[in-house]
């Protein structure tokens, strides 16, 4: 296996660049968390923290494997990567539907990567565990991958499974298409479903089949939206909340949920 890549893959924002923690506009319409019972979390940059820079070896496998396999320069290779990512919604997506590649070398190719960068995480443990119902992992990649890095985050059994995109029939977020597919795979009820993501636009399908979404944020810099992001003054109408702490956003959502409880046990019951 190759050793690290290069981490100016793809650029991590600095302290400077961190956004302001945003709100909903005004007279948006707001979902909580109160009657959720299935937690769905993206994988990479939203499970894990984008600043280990773990997707920086994913990103350059992508770019070696189309070198090797359409047999052009790295510098091609990367253009062709980011050109069908932002067309199709995954590198993988373009080139099964261009180059009429099958997925499985590709999808074990860019996933060999070296996870000593990830660390166990007995916080976002404990908070994972909190949640009441099921748990399930929603991503672009492999199974595989994100078994190991879950398993890696030391959260892996506390999930009931893994939605990859082979479960999608390689039809990948942000399609709605994909969104459907998953609820019908595991018998989400979109309405009292939370998503969590990196990604905006992978967002907005969730959004409208009834989810509450959280925008996780991300410091890995991969899309023109990331840019756009950083003159944001409120949420989009299908953001309902953001954090730039996943961990500490699922340890207040405890501690209000725990509050909540408290005020309700607390009222003196009716004349």
């Amino acid at each position: 296996m190759m050793g690290k890549p290069n981490a100016k893959t793809a650029p991590l924002s600095t302290a400077a660049d961190t956004p302001a923690l945003l709100s909903p506009r005004a007279g948006a319409p707001s979902r909580g968390f109160a009657h959720a019972d299935s937690w769905i979390f993206d994988l990479d940059n939203t499970l894990y923290p984008a600043e280990c820079n773990l997707f920086a070896q994913v990103d350059r496998r992508m770019g070696e494997f189309i070198a090797r396999y359409l047999g052009v320069p790295f510098a091609h290779a990367r253009h062709l990567q980011k050109t069908y990512y932002r067309q199709f919604g995954t590198t993988l997506a373009g080139l099964m539907r261009v180059h009429k590649l099958e997925p499985a070398e590709f999808l074990a190719y860019v996933h060999d990567i070296d996870l000593s960068v990830v660390s166990e995480s007995p916080r976002l443990r404990a908070e994972i565990a909190a949640l009441p119902g099921r748990r399930l992992i929603f991503t672009n990649g492999s199974h595989r991958h994100a078994e190991r890095v879950a398993e890696k985050l030391g959260v892996l059994d506390l999930f009931e499974d893994i939605c990859d995109i082979a479960a999608c029939d390689y039809v990948p977020k942000p399609e709605a298409d994909a969104f459907r597919r998953m609820i019908r795979r595991h018998g989400v009820a979109a309405e009292t479903a939370a998503m969590f993501e990196d990604m905006p636009m992978n967002l907005a399908a969730p959004h409208d089949l009834g989810m509450t979404t959280v925008l996780v944020h991300s410091g890995y810099i991969d899309h023109p939206i990331q840019e756009q992001m950083k003159s944001w003054t409120e949420l989009p109408d299908h953001i309902h909340h953001m954090t730039l702490d996943l961990t500490g956003f699922l340890e207040m959502r405890r501690d209000a949920a725990h509050k909540s409880m408290d005020l309700e046990e607390g009222e003196a019951p009716d004349a």
